[in-house]
């Protein structure tokens, strides 16, 4: 009489039959809907960028407009000054959220640094402009999230 462990067949790497990629996801160099975060990321940066150009522009133009004087900022350089960071600023997010959109691995190295200085730019223009300064904050960190957490999914596809 055999025993009924002697009689199965050795067993196939359970990584192939279940079909199991290098990250966990069931579909192999497919990445997980995670992935769709990166795409995400590059349109929220883009989004981001567009906004602190006319942020900048707006500082250029019309000094005015903020309700905090200059010298209640916590870098009190003139308004015009601060424009001019928003501005380039903001076309920086506009070209990188665009190389991330086109699945660039560079964009996506820099998106980290990128964001991780708008958030330092805003938290030190918030009294000049509270809310939208939270807002991008929170954008900021919502994008070294994405890119952090997921961004190695979609390289792994390349």
């Amino acid at each position: 009489m055999t025993n009924a462990s002697s009689q199965r067949q050795p067993e196939a790497n359970w990584q192939a039959q279940a079909h199991v990629g290098a990250y966990g996801n069931s579909y192999g160099d497919r990445p997980s809907g995670w992935a769709a975060w990166i795409a995400f990321a590059g349109v929220l940066l883009v989004l981001i960028g567009l906004l602190s150009v006319m942020e900048g522009v707006t500082a250029l133009v019309n000094d005015d407009f903020y309700v905090v004087r200059v010298d209640a900022l916590l870098v009190a350089a003139g308004y015009t000054v601060w424009g001019w960071v928003h501005l380039v600023l903001g076309v920086a997010g506009i070209l990188t959220g665009a190389g991330m959109m086109r699945g660039n691995r560079v964009a996506q190295a820099v998106a980290v640094g990128y964001a991780a200085l708008s958030a330092v730019v805003h938290l030190a223009f918030l009294p000049a402009y509270p809310v939208w300064s939270v807002l991008v904050i929170a954008f900021d960190v919502l994008v070294i999230w994405a890119v952090i957490v997921h961004g190695q999914e979609v390289a792994s596809t390349r």
